[in-house]
């Protein structure tokens, strides 16, 4: 369609058609944003959460690491498991069982699944939305579609002569609206894929280190940190 004929098509459609439309338009815009946003994060996030836990093992001491770390953590997912490590080796104020045995471990346990599911959500927003989109689009394209169909035989109803070449014309105005929902939810559906796959690699690389921080935690204060894995 032309600019023109998009106006033409605006200015004779009802309310239940510009719905249809603006909701597509909506969801286009947001899944496009969501999309943009995700690839600027996991083009970097792997790269960066490998770096990042190499610079960690380097470390002579886990004091140290932050300062190791963040130099490298561009994606911001692997400092906050270990600020949430060298918390859990800080006595907590006013908690008298941590530090005893079992409650000492349940805290490092809490503080680092608390930063790890930080991390993952991050990893996971706008997956939600993409799922979403991807969904109802096509529905919302159809619900288009019909009601068009619907509104081009009720205008033709009242004419004494119906004939295919007035039919065709609001009738093919009326399928480009599920055109325009599968137009909208394919690239939901494949990002939504691609990055779910994408964050499944990543996710496994922090959930690896959470498990490794807290092993090392579990073995004392004084536990230096055992250098750079390979």
């Amino acid at each position: 369609m032309q600019a023109s004929d998009v106006l033409q098509w605006w200015r004779a459609s009802d309310a239940v058609l510009q719905a249809a439309a603006l909701a597509l338009l909506a969801m286009s815009v947001a899944s496009w944003v969501a999309i943009l946003a995700k690839l600027a994060l996991l083009a970097r996030a792997r790269t960066s959460v490998l770096r990042a836990s190499a610079a960690l093992w380097q470390a002579g001491a886990l004091q140290d690491a932050p300062a190791r770390v963040a130099p490298f953590d561009h994606a911001r997912l692997v400092l906050p498991l270990v600020q949430a490590a060298l918390q859990a080796r800080t006595p907590a104020v006013g908690e008298a069982l941590d530090g005893q045995g079992a409650a000492r471990e349940l805290r490092a346990t809490r503080l680092l699944r608390g930063a790890l599911h930080g991390a993952l959500a991050r990893l996971q927003a706008g997956q939600v939305l993409l799922a979403t989109v991807g969904a109802t689009a096509p529905f919302v394209g159809l619900l288009g579609t019909v009601w068009g169909i619907h509104h081009a035989l009720a205008a033709l109803a009242g004419t004494q002569q119906i004939s295919i070449e007035r039919l065709a014309g609001p009738v093919g105005e009326a399928l480009v609206m599920t055109a325009a929902g599968l137009a909208v939810a394919l690239p939901a559906v494949l990002a939504y894929n691609g990055f779910g796959r994408a964050i499944g690699a990543v996710e496994a690389e922090l959930e690896g280190l959470a498990h490794d921080l807290r092993a090392l935690l579990l073995e004392g204060d004084d536990a230096p940190l055992p250098g750079p894995r390979g």
